[in-house]
Order: C-alpha cells, then sequence, then structure tokens
C-alpha cells in the first residue's frame, strides 16, 4: 500500500518518442540546472529546484557567471551569463522581486554610457573564452546583449530605472539597423516581442522581416542549404531557420514567413534529434566541454519550439 502523502513519480513518456529520447539524452549529460529545466518543462518538476541550481551560478554583486553561458569560463559575472539567468528565471514564473532588484542594480553596474550592455565585460580577460568572443578594454554597447534583457524585463512587468535608458538604446538601435546578422535579428525580436509600444514594435518587426528575407538571413529550404550564405564569421553549417527568428507562433517574427516555409522549418527541426536524443550545436565549437555543456540546453529549446508549434513529441 502506497504511503498517505506520497508524491506521484512523473509520468514516463512514450517509449522511442522525442521526448524519452531527450529525456535521456538529458539525464546522461545535462548539467543539474538543465536536469532540473527539463523536469519542469516536460516532466512536471517544481520551479524551486530549478532556482535551487540556479543559485550556484548567482554572485555577490547580482549578476551570474561561472560558466552560466559556456561559451564565457571562469567565475566573474558577465552580462550574458545574467541574461541566461533572467530566461531561466522567466522560464519557471519567478522573474520578479528582490532577485531580479539585485539583477536590475549589476546590470547597471557595468553597462555603457549611454545606459546599455556589452556583450563582455572586461573582467573577462585571464579566464577562458570562446575565440570569436572578442574581450576588449571599453567595449561599445550591443544590441545582441542588451535586446534580450530588455524585453525579458519588460514581459514580466519589471520596473527599474535601469530600464529607461536601455529601451531607448533598443529602439535606436533596431529602427536604424541597415545590415545585421541573424544573431542581432534574434535579440531584435526578443526586444519587440515585449516592448511595451506594441504599435511601433509590430512596425519595427515588419521592416525587419523584409531585411531578413531580401539578405537571405534565413534559409527556407533546409534542402538546399548550399543555396544560403553563412554570416561572415560564423561556423560553416550555422544557417538560421524561420523557427530560430519566431520561436513561438505568438512572435512578430512569425508573419515573417509563410505557412509552407515555417513547416518545412519545423520539420527540419524535428529531424535535427541525434541518434542520442539530443540536437545538435550549430555554432562554431572550440572546446569538448561547452559542447556537451551546450548541446541539453538546445535540445531542451528545440523541444519547447516543437511543442509551442503542436507539434507531437510524446
Amino acid at each position: 500500500m502506497a504511503e498517505t502523502g506520497a508524491s506521484p513519480l512523473p509520468p514516463t513518456p512514450p517509449a522511442h518518442s522525442p521526448l524519452f529520447r531527450a529525456e535521456q539524452f538529458v539525464w546522461l549529460t545535462a548539467r543539474v540546472l538543465e536536469q532540473r529545466l527539463f523536469a519542469y518543462h516536460f516532466l512536471h518538476g517544481g520551479a524551486d529546484p530549478v532556482e535551487t541550481a540556479l543559485d550556484a551560478y548567482r554572485n555577490e554583486d547580482g549578476g551570474y557567471g561561472h560558466a552560466l553561458e559556456p561559451d564565457l569560463r571562469g567565475p566573474v559575472s558577465q552580462p550574458l551569463h545574467t541574461a541566461h539567468a533572467l530566461r531561466v528565471l522567466d522560464a519557471v514564473g519567478r522573474c520578479g522581486g528582490q532577485r531580479v532588484e539585485r539583477v536590475c542594480r549589476y546590470l547597471t553596474s557595468v553597462s555603457t554610457p549611454d545606459g546599455a550592455l556589452p556583450a563582455v565585460d572586461p573582467s573577462q580577460r585571464g579566464y577562458p573564452a570562446a575565440p570569436f568572443i572578442p574581450i576588449l578594454d571599453d567595449p561599445p554597447s550591443e544590441l545582441l546583449a542588451t535586446g534580450p534583457v530588455v524585453g525579458l524585463l519588460h514581459r514580466n512587468e519589471v520596473w527599474h530605472a535601469w530600464l529607461f535608458r536601455a529601451t531607448d538604446f533598443c529602439w535606436q538601435a533596431v529602427e536604424s539597423l541597415e545590415e545585421s546578422h541573424p544573431y542581432e535579428i534574434e535579440a531584435a525580436v526578443a526586444f519587440l516581442d515585449s516592448a511595451p509600444d506594441r504599435p511601433r514594435a509590430e512596425a519595427a518587426a515588419d521592416r525587419l522581416g523584409r531585411l531578413v528575407r531580401e539578405n537571405r538571413l534565413t534559409a527556407l529550404d533546409p534542402g538546399d542549404l548550399d543555396a544560403y550564405p553563412v554570416a561572415p564569421g560564423y561556423a560553416p553549417a550555422e544557417h538560421h531557420f524561420p523557427h530560430d527568428y519566431a520561436k513561438n507562433p505568438h512572435s512578430l517574427a512569425r508573419a515573417w514567413f509563410t505557412d509552407d516555409e515555417m513547416t518545412r522549418s519545423l520539420d527540419f527541426l524535428a529531424g535535427e534529434q541525434q541518434e542520442d536524443g539530443g540536437w545538435p550545436v550549430r555554432w562554431r565549437q572550440w572546446a569538448p566541454t561547452t559542447a556537451l555543456e551546450a548541446r541539453p540546453m538546445v535540445t531542451i529549446e528545440a523541444l519547447c519550439t516543437l511543442r509551442s508549434y503542436g507539434r507531437p513529441i510524446g
């Protein structure tokens, strides 16, 4: 007879389904944080264990470090680590309160003179980092780093003095883009999807969508990837697809693509699951550990994207 009050075991995904295979991959390879996130998203796990795992990466300055973002190693807080932490908190509905107040104080401390974020703070110097990430003494403001953070804080109705100038920076950066690359476009979408001024965001997104198509910044036919250029500095196979911009059907970027184009993109994403159950990392790999740590993140994101579009995962 079962003990009174015992917690029920989480359901097991159907054998050989994409979710079952991904679960085996996550238990085999993932850090504790990604294990807890997987359980939260797909196995009815709680938010508290995710927060506890995330705390291991938090520093006294309110930022996050310790290779939370695998391409930056070492203990020091960095904007990219802190943005990653905010995405985790947002995913589990915990992006608020004193924790986020401390994060905003950290963001203020590392901001550039125009109130925005650099991609990498100079404190990273001396610790291992991906060779394609420059470490500068006086780094410029980057939409790549600022846009996702500002959008996420607006989505969670966080109000802090840091947001005012950072929001102005994002509007100026997005509306002045004439040439760009896929990751910067993704950052712009992350901002626009949650920017408070919805008519302005829709107009800016419409212009960005035309820029993406005119400059062939997305592979619309996964069966003919040779027809699409890869951005300078990217890995040889580092293409971006419609689902990379429109990570869910509610994104403003969804309007950039026809139903057929999105169907092909999602078919390709589903077909990328590898024999070990995980999804591949498409960006440039420079150390075995970083690839191992990144694949569970990519796997969880792929499953979340497929599920958001109603694709069966198990």
